[in-house]
């Protein structure tokens, strides 16, 4: 059997749709009891994003593509929490946990006795990661949020998209929620922090998430190039600020792109493209001397590339060591040899679809001793209440079947 990092970890999932989600995921996927608090009836809002797994009859299942792209590995349980029983149920929990998860609004569940300090003082121990868009504090804390609203107000679509001066261009989105994946990584990474503290100390510790903070941080050399040289960056498209030609180009058959790094790599490309003297030219003989020329130099290289396939290309410019490649849509990516071989695209034992496994994401950190295992898929609504009632609350059959008519589950 596959040693798991993280088997000596339970953690109590109380977030929904996407970052939370996707912080419990990770370590989930490394071993870790995973339970999943979901509203009776309702649960999760990701579980009503279609589409949908199909059956063997080719019939729409309820396990949505969406809901189990984040929630693999865990156990669901339903409670309702604003009633006084389910909040001692969930502090029950919360009691054998060694981190609780939650991306309500700020104060939500401080009315219902289950914020930081509450579950605090009943296990010291629980690393508390409580993830929003504006975060705890400042003047936007108590804001509603998307994605959306922080791919706009982080920055990230004003670099984002093409020179207002093109056709097509102005400000574009990234064209998936990626403020909420990136705070999903980053909020894996302080939790594993926080826990790898508290081996030192015995105690546990708060953890406050913000969408906009984690997507400025992700921004990267691009904020801090505005910080050191003062100088908004424009949109520029498929090119980039400080590397040229660092691009999209147009070969015969379609787009591609290539990524020259250094002088090394540009005279290659030049030689490979038949303009073996154009690193001499003055304009071009360092990089930051094709920043302030690419006007010049790009459209060059692109009537160059233009006159072949780009399989040509990429066969001609790899082995000499010159970065490109093809731009793929979602089909070419998992039709793509290397991709095959890496391993990206696994498949969970599923007992209501169609041939009996679901398609999966890899998690993409490959540890050689403890890997990532793919064990159980994403749970149907409830599906492990009593299980995990009886099994880790240690209640009686005949106290479940109580809160069960009262509908506290």
């Amino acid at each position: 059997m596959t040693k798991k990092a993280l088997d000596h970890l339970r953690v109590l999932d109380m977030s929904r749709v996407l970052a939370g989600p996707l912080l419990a995921q990770n370590l989930a996927d490394f071993g870790a009891d995973v339970i999943k608090v979901e509203r009776p009836h309702h649960g999760d809002e990701s579980r009503t994003f279609p589409p949908y797994v199909k059956d063997a009859a080719g019939k729409a299942t309820e396990d949505s593509a969406y809901f189990m792209s984040i929630n693999r590995g865990k156990r669901s349980i339903t409670i309702d929490f604003t009633q006084p029983r389910g909040q001692e149920l969930v502090k029950k929990l919360a009691a054998q946990c060694d981190v609780l998860i939650e991306n309500y609004k700020v104060g939500d569940l401080k009315r219902h006795g289950l914020d930081y300090e509450a579950i605090r003082a009943i296990n010291p121990r629980i690393v508390y990661c409580s993830i929003t868009g504006f975060g705890q504090t400042g003047p936007y804390r108590n804001r509603p949020g998307y994605d959306y609203i922080f791919q706009a107000m982080s920055g990230l679509m004003s670099i984002t998209g093409g020179p207002d001066d093109l056709p097509g261009g102005g400000p574009a989105k990234v064209g998936l929620a990626i403020c909420d994946v990136i705070t999903g990584i980053y909020s894996s990474f302080a939790v594993m922090t926080a826990l790898a503290e508290r081996e030192k100390s015995g105690v546990g510790q708060y953890i406050d998430m913000s969408l906009l903070d984690t997507t400025i941080a992700a921004i990267s050399h691009i904020n801090m190039n505005y910080l050191v040289g003062g100088i908004v960056p424009p949109r520029m498209g498929t090119g980039h600020p400080s590397i040229v030609p660092y691009q999209m180009f147009q070969a015969a058959d379609g787009p591609m792109v290539v990524a020259v790094g250094n002088n090394g790599q540009f005279e290659k490309l030049c030689q490979i493209l038949g303009f073996p003297d154009l690193p001499r030219d003055e304009r071009f003989l360092t990089n930051p001397l094709r920043v302030q020329h690419r006007d010049a130099l790009v459209p060059t290289l692109e009537a160059a590339l233009v006159q072949k396939p780009v399989a040509y290309w990429i066969e001609q410019l790899t082995p000499q060591g010159v970065p490109c490649g093809p731009l793929n849509n979602i089909q070419q990516v998992f039709d793509d040899a290397h991709i095959k071989h890496r391993g990206v695209q696994v498949a969970i034992p599923h007992p209501r679809a169609a041939g009996g496994t679901v398609p999966a994401l890899a998690n993409p950190a490959r540890l050689t001793n403890t890997p990532p295992a793919y064990e159980r898929p994403a749970p149907l609504l409830g599906e492990h209440t009593r299980e995990i009632l009886s099994g880790v609350l240690n209640l009686p059959e005949s106290e479940i079947q109580r809160l069960a008519a009262d509908k506290v589950i």
